[in-house]
C-alpha cells in the first residue's frame, strides 16, 4: 500500500506580496551551514588555508555565484537546450526549477580557482574543503526537490511508494529522499570522517577526487529508481540516463584526480 501525501505548497511564506519558496530557503540553509563549518575548518592550522573576514565573505559570494550560474547553465546545456533556445528568457527564471548538480560543480570549481588565484591560495586545498561540505547543500536541495514534487522516481509497488494526492494515482519511488540520504547524509559522514581521521588533506585534490567518485556511485545508484527527464528519456535501449552518463564521466575524472594527488604532493 502506497503512502499518500498531500502536495506541499512550493511557497513557504508570502510577505508583502513576495513569495518565499522552499527551494530558495533550502539553498540559503545549505550555504549558511556550509559557510559556518567552513569558517571552523579554516581556523585549524592544518587546513593550510588562512582567510580574513573580507576574503571569507568574498569566497562565499564566489561559491554562491558558481553554484547558481553553473547549476542553471548546466541544466540548460545538458538537459533541455532546445527548449531554452526557443525560450531564452526562461534561462533566467530559476524559480521555475531546473538546476544541474554537475553544472553547479563545474561552476564551483571555476569560482574556487579564480578566487584562489586572486588571493594567492592553494586552489586544491580550498576545493577539498568545499568537497567535504558539498553533501550538506545536496541534502537540502533534494529535500526541496521532494517538496516541489520534482525528479520523482519510477513507478513501484513497494510499500514506501509515494502518491501525491491530486497529482497521480501511480505510486512512485521517493527518489529525492533516496538522494538526500545517500548523496547528502551518508556522503557527508564519509567525507567528514576522511577529512578528520585520515591524512588525505595533506594531498591537495585527494578529497575532491574522493567526493567525485563517491557522488558518482551514489547518483548512478539512485538514478536506477528515478524517472528520467521527460524531455530526454533514456539515452540507450538498456536504460542509461543523462545523470548516469554525466556521473560516469565524473567518476573517471575523480579517480584520475585522486591518483595524481596521492602520487604528487
Amino acid at each position: 500500500m502506497a503512502i499518500v501525501i498531500n502536495p506541499i505548497s512550493p511557497v513557504a511564506v508570502s510577505m508583502f506580496g513576495i513569495d518565499i519558496r522552499w527551494y530558495a530557503l533550502a539553498y540559503i540553509a545549505g550555504f549558511l551551514i556550509c559557510f559556518w563549518l567552513f569558517l571552523r575548518m579554516i581556523r585549524d592550522k592544518n587546513s593550510g588555508i588562512i582567510l580574513d573576514k573580507k576574503q571569507s565573505d568574498d569566497f562565499l559570494t564566489a561559491i554562491i555565484l558558481g553554484v547558481i550560474l553553473g547549476g542553471r547553465l548546466g541544466y540548460v546545456l545538458f538537459y533541455n537546450l532546445p527548449f531554452f533556445i526557443a525560450h531564452p528568457l526562461e534561462i533566467f527564471m530559476v524559480w521555475h526549477g531546473g538546476m544541474s548538480f554537475h553544472g553547479g560543480l563545474i561552476g564551483v570549481v571555476i569560482a574556487n580557482f579564480i578566487f584562489a588565484h586572486k588571493n594567492k591560495l592553494n586552489g586544491w586545498k580550498l576545493l577539498d574543503l568545499c568537497a567535504v561540505l558539498a553533501p550538506i547543500g545536496l541534502f537540502f536541495g533534494r529535500i526541496a526537490n521532494f517538496i516541489n514534487m520534482e525528479v520523482m522516481g519510477r513507478a513501484t509497488d513497494m510499500p514506501w511508494g509515494v502518491v501525491f494526492r491530486g497529482d497521480t494515482t501511480t505510486p512512485r519511488h521517493p527518489s529525492p529522499l533516496y538522494e538526500a540520504a545517500t548523496e547528502g547524509v551518508i556522503l557527508f559522514i564519509l567525507m567528514w570522517w576522511l577529512y578528520k581521521k585520515t591524512n588525505l588533506k595533506s594531498h591537495p585534490g585527494a578529497l575532491s577526487g574522493v567526493l567525485a567518485m563517491l557522488y558518482a556511485v551514489a547518483r548512478i545508484f539512485c538514478e536506477m529508481f528515478r524517472a528520467p527527464d521527460a524531455q530526454i528519456g533514456f539515452l540507450t535501449t538498456w536504460g542509461l540516463t543523462m545523470g548516469q552518463l554525466l556521473s560516469g564521466v565524473m567518476f573517471v575524472i575523480g579517480a584520475i584526480l585522486f591518483v595524481l594527488s596521492i602520487k604528487h604532493k
